[in-house]
């Protein structure tokens, strides 16, 4: 777990009914990223993503681009060491 890191991030834009959660959910399983992603009730996504360093900026770079029918205004992003609490990145229900 040496180098793992956690990272927090808040997508606003237009990134809800456009599948936007799946779209960062393939991305991080294809990346081998645990964590999860939700909706949150304000219209952002919010996303709690751990692994290497250059596994979370690629995961970055594709919440970025988002899903075409998307537009990413703005990415609030915090950064921290990881926990390993996560076997697996899942979609999570809205908070």
């Amino acid at each position: 777990m040496s180098n793992q890191q956690r990272l927090q991030a808040f997508v606003s834009g237009r990134v809800q009914g456009v599948g936007f959660r799946y779209f960062v959910r393939s991305a991080a399983q294809a990346l081998g990223v645990r964590g999860w992603v939700r909706n949150r009730r304000d219209g952002r996504v919010e996303l709690l993503a751990e692994g290497e360093p250059a596994q979370l900026q690629d995961l970055l770079a594709e919440v970025r681009t988002g899903p075409s029918v998307s537009e990413v205004t703005e990415i609030e992003e915090s950064w921290g060491e990881a926990t390993g609490e996560f076997r697996k990145f899942g979609v999570k229900a809205t908070a």
